[in-house]
């Protein structure tokens, strides 16, 4: 018998002081039986990052780690055209090779404590191509995991290259580098 995903809800009240974007978002999110909470966090604060671009389109987290052929977050249009191709982790050469014939714009997030060595060994590969790579800061997702509970209310202000967070009566700061 399979193991089922485990199921977060997250209400979110979002200011995006970068794209003059302010919304109130009600997200489930899945969190595959093979995936860390970590990584899960990650996706949702890539999702939070990219809210803005959700104008007229369909943005959604997708199968994921359940589907090789779809992205962590994908933002179709009406026309079911691929607008973003949003992967979290350290994605393959090919994976994003084939990501930029498919989508307008592909963007990947790493974050994790391997993410240096995976940059370094692919960075080369990758400058080839249209994408746009950002790290999170490990320590910080670590500490925004630590908060992560299955029904949650979160605030979330962007400014700059850093997302604050507060999580009942905690805050946090959770700052992330453009690598290309």
């Amino acid at each position: 018998m399979a193991l089922k995903p485990t199921i977060y809800k997250f209400k979110i009240a979002l200011s995006d002081f970068n794209n003059d974007h302010y919304d109130s978002l009600q997200l489930t999110v899945a969190q595959h039986p093979s995936e860390t909470l970590e990584r899960m966090m990650a996706r949702l604060m890539a999702f939070c990052i990219h809210a803005a671009d959700d104008k007229d389109k369909l943005m959604a987290f997708t199968k994921g780690l359940s589907s090789v052929d779809e992205p962590d977050i994908w933002l179709k249009g009406l026309d079911d055209q691929l607008h973003l191709w949003l992967d979290v982790g350290e994605p393959s050469f090919e994976r994003m090779k084939k990501a930029c014939r498919l989508a307008k714009k592909t963007v990947v997030y790493t974050f994790n404590s391997k993410s240096d060595v995976w940059w370094k060994q692919t960075q080369a590969q990758l400058s080839t191509l249209p994408i746009s790579v950002f790290q999170f800061d490990w320590d910080e997702i670590k500490a925004l995991s630590g908060l992560a509970s299955r029904t949650m209310d979160i605030t979330l202000t962007i400014t700059g290259q850093s997302i604050y967070a507060v999580v009942e009566d905690e805050q946090l700061e959770l700052n992330w580098v453009n690598l290309q």
